[in-house]
């Protein structure tokens, strides 16, 4: 019994490795090493290595180390469309509401990024040529969710909601450069009161609007 253990529980480890793709577990353990070293202070070697897998192997999935960072970045981006349609999905028809609920995730997930850092932020500051593909697909993001949360501001009648969304922008890149003397955590507390007051304003004038 006793020389049974030892061979089902490796059994069951490699069953285990198996049923995860190469791919995948290529990109999880990127990701794990690009948070802790930084993206260009690791070599594919080890990230193979990480991955249980060999550089060749690694290279039949991504033709370069580039590419394998953009497809990390993709998957980053992925997750929070993801976000972004939940939202949409528990908020329909309430632009208001949906802004509000948008501000306390942000806030939450500034709170860890004040323990832990922004993956995106950090791959951005690390990799500043405009032409790099990861660097492309980062920008047009934040493109997209900045002409997002625009339609958002106009939707829930914010008087100017391009300076509205602006000014949501300005924070949230703020953060990052301010997080030590600020902290990400106060900023997001902040996003959530100017969001709120933002609400509430364009309710009073609304209100006052519908009462004359």
């Amino acid at each position: 019994m006793k020389t049974d253990t030892p061979d089902n529980g490796v059994k069951t480890k490699k069953s285990h490795r198996s049923t995860v793709p190469v791919r995948a577990r290529i990109l999880v353990a990127a990701g794990d090493l690009f948070h802790k070293q930084g993206i260009r202070g690791v070599g594919v070697e080890a990230i193979a290595e990480a991955a249980q897998t060999n550089k060749m192997t690694l290279y039949r999935h991504f033709d370069s180390k580039d590419e394998l960072i953009t497809e990390w970045v993709k998957g980053i981006i992925a997750h929070k469309e993801e976000d972004w349609k939940d939202l949409a999905e528990k908020h329909r028809g309430d632009p208001e509401g949906q802004l509000q609920d948008w501000s306390r995730r942000t806030a939450a997930k500034l709170r860890a990024m004040e323990e832990r850092g922004s993956s995106l932020g950090n791959a951005f500051a690390e990799l500043p040529d405009p032409n790099h593909p990861a660097r492309r697909v980062m920008k047009e993001h934040k493109l997209r969710e900045h002409k997002r949360v625009v339609r958002l501001c106009r939707a829930a009648g914010f008087r100017d909601p391009a300076f509205s969304a602006n000014l949501f922008t300005m924070m949230l890149e703020g953060a990052h450069s301010c997080g030590q003397s600020v902290g990400m955590k106060q900023i997001g507390e902040h996003l959530v009161q100017v969001v709120d007051l933002m609400v509430e304003n364009a309710r009073r004038q609304r209100e006052e609007a519908g009462a004359r």
